[in-house]
């Protein structure tokens, strides 16, 4: 039997971002790329907490799996990751941290998370989807990507930064010592907020390995798919 992988998407994307890297892999994995609660099919879904999206993928595999997680698709494997060992049997992190640890500086974006989140539910998804795209950070991504934005509704966008938001979840930078199975940090060359994040990660999991990938930006998954599915075949360990 073929071994399962579950792909966890960051915020304003849906688990069809995962379609490029899941078609390089073939049938040699079982690929499982849901949709985070309050993103596409599961805009609707409420609540939008860490503890019911850990509960989804829990119920998704019965045994045990590979876990793959972009940006806050990242963040929340992080929590998977620790909450459901040793069922997690390689974990990659692609542009994802462990949080922020200042309590001042999280609260700070807890708060613009809630303000954006007010501004998205007075906006169509097309004018966020725009507006979204230009942030600097996601500069270099395929034009799927702006299409996978448009299979949400603000509503949902807004429910899942205010519960998922980087401000919203515990930070992790003192459990990373806990993560028992092979981690494989990916960044691309040009993101250098999570390249150095990456560096500060790597001393403190025991069995983990830093990957960049040239010419790419923070979505490695979209802009080197193939890359990340030669990655994932060739493993982490």
């Amino acid at each position: 039997m073929a071994p399962t992988i579950v792909f966890l998407h960051g915020f304003t994307n849906t688990g069809a971002s995962w379609d490029p890297v899941i078609a390089a892999l073939g049938e040699r994995y079982r690929a499982l790329a849901p949709d985070i609660r309050g993103h596409g099919s599961a805009a609707a879904a409420r609540p939008v907490t860490l503890e019911a999206v850990v509960r989804d993928v829990a119920g998704l595999v019965p045994g045990s799996f590979d876990l793959v997680g972009y940006s806050m698709g990242g963040r929340i494997a992080l929590h998977i990751a620790l909450a459901l060992a040793p069922r997690v049997r390689r974990l990659m992190l692609i542009g994802a941290s462990p949080g922020m640890a200042d309590a001042a500086e999280r609260e700070a974006r807890r708060e613009a998370d809630g303000c954006l989140a007010e501004e998205i539910e007075r906006m169509s998804i097309e004018d966020f989807a725009a507006r979204w795209a230009a942030t600097p950070v996601l500069a270099g991504q395929p034009a799927s990507a702006h299409h996978d934005r448009l299979r949400n509704e603000p509503g949902g966008l807004a429910a899942a930064l205010r519960g998922l938001g980087t401000g919203a979840l515990p930070p992790l930078w003192d459990r990373l010592g806990e993560l028992a199975m092979p981690v494989m940090l990916v960044v691309g060359e040009r993101d250098e907020k999570f390249r150095a994040l990456a560096r500060q990660m790597m001393p403190a999991i025991p069995d983990a390995s830093v990957v960049v990938v040239a010419g790419a930006g923070h979505a490695v998954h979209l802009e080197a798919p193939g890359q990340v599915a030669a990655l994932i075949e060739a493993g982490w360990n």
